[in-house]
């Protein structure tokens, strides 16, 4: 019998994502819904795993774990990146590595979701109904405002579609966006500094690399407007945390919408959790039934094409 691991299914869907069961009848498989990623406990876990299907960024696969996985042959993460695996300590061991594809829209439907939150007051407003209290705040309307974007690539070319629907004026900033790329979703092009001073409402999309590590601090924060919004749906490393609570505690600016953190799942005593002008989302931009039926279809696919001897969906 072989063993699949499949990984940090908090919801306890997997399984109803996709056929598992058109796999061959020999292959058994383990769902963990748990977020287990101290070393060594990990690996003694996955020690008798053939396969392991791992959901992206969520536990870390670096070269030690690796090497503490004598039987693992086949590693299947969803997306076709995945940041936190050595993949090339993996095929140094003689494991495949793939990957799946995934939707193309949840994350922007999800940091959109969460700006018109922020902007109308949505989830405090259901707390105080709850409370049995009436109209405690006051709204903002969208349109006339001004949203920045951080990154106009995938996901924030779709943002600033929405925004320009919602009649808003776009400015965009990234180190290498160009202002034909600006021109092509009717973003004008800024520099960091005015992207800050200007925006009602920012929005994040870049990848975590080097480059963007820390990339909002506090010095950034410190040009918002006291009425504006941060929302950040992309990495929470981007931004320095400490300098974004300290503001936020503060309240010099009107709040943020947050989906991604230094450390998830967010601890439980973190103090964003008791902060009164942050809405919280629990890393939901691509947890979507489209975007987990393909995530888990794609992984029954990709271990039936590598028990048939010709794998798919190999990571670079």
């Amino acid at each position: 019998m072989s063993k699949i691991a499949i990984l940090d299914d908090y919801t306890n869907l997997a399984l109803t994502m996709a056929d598992w069961a058109s796999l061959p009848a020999e292959y058994q498989t383990v769902v963990f819904d748990d977020n287990l990623v101290e070393p060594v406990a990990l690996a003694e876990r996955l020690r008798d795993f053939e396969i392991i299907c791992a959901m992206r960024e969520r536990t870390p696969f670096s070269a030690e774990i690796f090497e503490h996985l004598p039987n693992l042959k086949l590693f299947v993460t969803t997306g076709m990146r995945n940041a936190s695996v050595d993949v090339e300590a993996a095929r140094a061991k003689g494991v495949v590595v793939c990957g799946t594809h995934g939707s193309a829209w949840a994350t922007a439907e999800h940091t959109w979701a969460l700006l018109q939150a922020s902007a109308r007051n949505i989830a405090h407003d259901d707390r105080m109904m709850r409370e049995g209290k009436w109209q405690t705040r006051i709204c903002l309307e969208l349109r006339g405002r001004t949203i920045g974007i951080l990154g106009l690539g995938k996901i924030g070319s779709q943002v600033a579609s929405f925004a320009k629907a919602f009649g808003m004026e776009i400015i965009a900033w990234s180190q290498n966006l160009t202002e034909e790329r600006c021109n092509e979703f009717g973003a004008e092009l800024v520099c960091k500094q005015d992207l800050f001073r200007r925006a009602d409402f920012i929005c994040i999309h870049m990848v975590l690399s080097d480059r963007s590590r820390g990339l909002v601090t506090a010095a950034e924060l410190a040009l918002m407007k006291p009425d504006a919004f941060l929302v950040n749906t992309s990495r929470g490393p981007i931004i320095d945390q400490a300098a974004l609570l300290q503001t936020l505690q503060v309240g010099a600016i009107r709040g943020a919408a947050l989906d991604v953190y230094d450390v998830e799942p967010l601890p439980t005593e973190h103090p964003y959790r008791s902060l009164e002008n942050v809405v919280l989302s629990p890393h939901m931009g691509y947890v979507t039934e489209e975007t987990y039926k393909m995530f888990h279809g794609h992984a029954v696919e990709n271990i039936q094409a590598w028990h048939d001897g010709t794998p798919i969906r190999q990571l670079a």
